[in-house]
């Protein structure tokens, strides 16, 4: 065995594919992939949909509510509410389909999609939380993605456990914060990115166990800094009582000195902590992984090509977001708690051996099911017996071979691939693959992806962001009535909503951390958060450091993988200059 390179059916592009990788398909019985590890990436989050938001009638039976639903209403699904997907009203075993050997199997997959309730919002055991998607445990909670177990927290994405917040993005177990990127156990923390530990502070970059701070970058366990130089105690809240941080034109002057200060300062070449050989970005507790990016657990190991995962994770290639509390997983994502053995799955709980499957509960032996829930050795649904499945599922496969679906580009499917992303029931720009790999409309249809182009605004606005009052103590409550236009008016490269509202409980929020109201609506806000972050690519680089007093004679030749590209302008350095300079 030895490692080959391939070419890519989608991008075209050479990869290489390992003896690692191959030790890991021999494992889970799978042939090796035709798409290079970027194109599978991309194809498994068009399938994910995390803030887009519609209004579309309830398709259950004697229900014609409208929902607020992740689904746009010209798609032809069954969308219901998920109270009623979750009851007894309809049996997801009845839709069961003989599986038919002269068809391609990813069509009768999608047949049976089409054909079965699906839920308008992935939103469970939310209270006063209607409008949080892909979350879990939500109370109080507004506009909310990718979250788990949140408290009176807005327009924030990937966040857990996090109480009073707004504007957060991939933070956790956080209190009082705003605008943060890449935050953990902060109180009180606003407009600050990667930081750990932080109280009471301001406009912070990779500090960790600081209080009181504030316009500081590199700093580790102190007090009273500010643009960091130390101040005494009296000094410092003499500084901080000059400065109003209720106005935005002051917040707005303050973010642009703050980045000048980010761009000066030390960057470590990847941010983690108790890593050991891996790579990657954004990385806490992983062991052996690769090409892993926002991860952070107890155990996650012998990993590759993952991304957004959390708690306990080992063999798990090709998956994310949402993924924990699994082993030997492979393309998939929203899977987790308890899985062993899942492939080509998204939201699969509970579940072992399960392959091509959607929205199933605590089942085991399934193949190209959707919405089942504590069932085993089913194959599109229909239920057989163990020995039934067990003589079928070689026979499918070989005929997912024999017969593979072929896409509008010519791309082969056969089995081993992940479902195509032609049949999502997203366009790309409703995903989150807009989010980490951006294209224009041009160029997402011609790679053959979808493109739906948003309304700007279904509502008329009532006034113009640039005439809210400056400071948020000027703000009356009527500003809660109305519908203001968003600072970009849908011009930016942004997906613009065009309008947004600030609900009586955000302005209550803003009131409490004391910052000025937004003049962006919630995506263009998000997407501006998203631009701050490296991409989930990895350079092989040098350090850059040329300091004297390390342990080198000129520059430093360290190398290493990082998610900093050659031209972006950070100081990027090596754990052992990075260590010389912060710690």
């Amino acid at each position: 065995m030895k490692k080959e390179v391939k070419n890519c059916q989608n991008c075209k592009k050479d990869f290489t594919l390992e003896i690692e990788d191959f030790l890991f398909y021999e494992k889970i019985k799978v042939p090796p992939p035709t798409f290079c590890p970027e194109c599978r990436t991309v194809r498994r989050l068009c399938w994910r949909n995390e803030m887009s938001f519609f209004r579309r009638k309830c398709d259950a039976p004697g229900h014609d509510e409208m929902l607020i639903s992740f689904i746009h209403p010209n798609e032809k699904l069954k969308v219901v509410d998920s109270k009623y997907w979750w009851g007894d009203e309809w049996d997801p075993i009845s839709l069961g389909k003989e599986y038919d050997f002269s068809k391609p199997f990813f069509k009768q997959w999608e047949e049976l999609r089409n054909s079965s309730p699906i839920q308008c919002l992935s939103n469970i055991k939310a209270t006063n939380s209607d409008y949080c998607n892909v979350a879990e445990g939500s109370k109080d909670s507004y506009m909310c993605s990718g979250s788990w177990r949140i408290d009176r927290t807005f327009y924030s994405n990937r966040i857990s456990y996090t109480t009073d917040c707004g504007d957060l993005y991939v933070c956790y177990r956080c209190e009082l914060c705003y605008d943060c990127l890449f935050c953990t156990d902060c109180y009180r923390t606003r407009y600050s990115f990667n930081c750990k530990s932080c109280v009471d502070s301001c406009f912070l970059y990779d500090c960790h166990g600081c209080t009181n701070c504030f316009g500081c970058t590199n700093l580790r366990n102190k007090s009273y800094c500010m643009w960091n130089e130390q101040l005494s105690r009296d000094e410092y809240l003499s500084r901080l009582a000059k400065i109003n941080l209720k106005s935005y034109k002051t917040i707005l002057e303050l973010k642009k000195k703050f980045n000048e200060l980010y761009i000066k300062s030390i960057h470590r070449f990847a941010n983690y902590s108790k890593m050991v050989n891996s790579t990657g970005d954004n990385l806490d507790g992983v062991k052996n992984c690769k090409f892993c990016f926002d991860a952070s657990g107890t155990r996650i190991e012998d990993s590759k090509y993952i991304h957004w995962v959390a708690l306990y994770a080992k063999d798990v290639y090709d998956s994310g977001p949402g993924i924990g509390e699994g082993e030997m997983i492979y393309e998939a994502f929203n899977t987790g708690i308890g899985n062993f053995r899942n492939l080509f799955t998204s939201v699969v709980y509970s579940s072992n051996n399960i392959e091509y499957a959607f929205n199933c509960h605590g089942c085991d032996n399934l193949f190209g099911c959707i919405g089942l829930r504590s069932k085993k050795y089913c194959i599109l649904n229909k239920q057989y017996t163990k020995e039934e499945y067990e003589a079928l599922i070689p026979k499918i496969k070989k005929q997912m071979d024999d017969v593979p679906y072929v896409d509008k580009r010519g791309i082969v499917y056969k089995y081993g691939e992940f479902f195509p992303a032609e049949f999502s029931t997203f366009t790309y720009n409703e995903t989150v693959a807009q989010d980490y790999f951006p294209l224009t409309k041009e160029e997402a249809i011609k790679r053959g992806y979808k493109w739906r182009d948003r309304k700007i605004s279904e509502y008329v606005t009532t006034m113009k962001a640039k005439d809210i009052m400056d400071s948020l103590e000027d703000i009356p409550e009527s500003i809660t009535n109305e519908i203001i236009g968003c600072e970009h008016e849908g011009k930016c490269i942004d997906r613009c909503l065009g309008a947004y509202k600030i609900t009586k409980d955000e302005l209550s929020l803003y009131r409490q951390l004391g910052v000025p109201l937004p003049r962006l609506c919630f995506i263009c806000r998000h997407e501006e958060r998203l631009r701050k972050r490296n991409p989930m690519k990895l350079w092989h680089r040098t350090c850059m450091c040329e300091k004297k007093n390390h342990e080198h004679s000129g520059k430093c030749m360290n190398e290493f993988e990082t998610a900093y590209a050659p031209d972006r302008p950070e100081i990027v350095y090596c754990e052992k200059c990075y260590n010389k300079e912060v710690y």
